[in-house]
């Protein structure tokens, strides 16, 4: 045993591979056998992850020597990395296919989701403009959050609420979608689009367009992709500003 912990530790980054996928895919197996697909197993596998940090320390699982691979898995690295990627994978003649109700929504989801995580962040007690701007960005998404606070100089626990906000909001998407899908008339194209521009998470409305008509999710998962850009580049500047300027003429 110890030697078979030794080579797990030695190569501790692969060996979390092993382990997200293991999850991802016991998961996925819940969500299909237990939950007839009801429940997305993307959901299952955020909240089980949630639940195992809390067996670990700051670091969460990744405090413990056997598990430390996750902590380089989960870190800036391959954050910053998913980033690229999706913009990689994103052309701006594919967002005309949208049309004006697609960049609309795009604005109206970034603004309304940032003032409204802003807000909840000042009635929790994180009043200082870049805590409200951090927590605001994180309600955009949990890539916006911690970019948004790396750029103005937010505190490591403010960035952390605001990655956690984020994640909130992914596993709130991901469940709602396919619950209210049919109320709010997401059953074609145009509708996914606006609906992913207007939520933003890409991950939640890609899982939960997914559990509603996997048809749906290239159209939803496109605006969505812009979101996180959109919030990087509005966030960290102009909606920065705006809070910096609310501030001075409350005060």
């Amino acid at each position: 045993m110890a030697a078979i912990e030794k080579v797990l530790v030695d190569n501790g980054f692969v060996f979390s591979f092993l382990l997200v996928g293991t999850l991802m895919w016991c998961s996925f197996w819940i969500s299909t056998k237990l939950t007839n697909g009801k429940l997305p197993g993307i959901a299952i596998a955020i909240t089980a992850g949630l639940v195992l940090a809390f067996l670990g320390d700051k670091k969460g699982l990744a405090d413990i020597p056997l598990f430390s691979g996750l902590a380089f898995m989960g870190g800036s690295v391959l954050r910053d990395f998913s980033i690229v990627s999706t913009a990689m994978g994103a052309s701006f003649s594919e967002i005309k296919k949208a049309g004006k109700q697609g960049v609309i929504a795009l604005f109206i989801g970034v603004i309304l989701s940032f003032f409204l995580g802003g807000l909840i962040g000042y009635l929790l007690g994180y009043r200082d403009v870049k805590s409200f701007t951090t927590i605001g960005a994180g309600a955009c998404t949990f890539i916006v959050g911690p970019v948004t606070g790396s750029a103005i100089g937010a505190t490591s626990d403010v960035i952390a609420l605001s990655i956690a906000i984020g994640v909130i909001k992914s596993i709130v998407v991901t469940i709602g979608t396919p619950l209210l899908a049919s109320k709010i008339g997401l059953n074609n194209p145009q509708s996914a689009m606006i609906y992913g521009g207007l939520m933003g998470t890409t991950s939640g409305v890609a899982a939960g367009l997914a559990a509603t008509d996997t048809k749906l999710v290239p159209y939803g998962a496109l605006t969505a992709t812009f979101y996180t850009g959109l919030g990087c580049l509005l966030c960290p500047s102009i909606l920065y500003f705006i809070v910096l300027f609310l501030e001075g003429a409350v005060k």
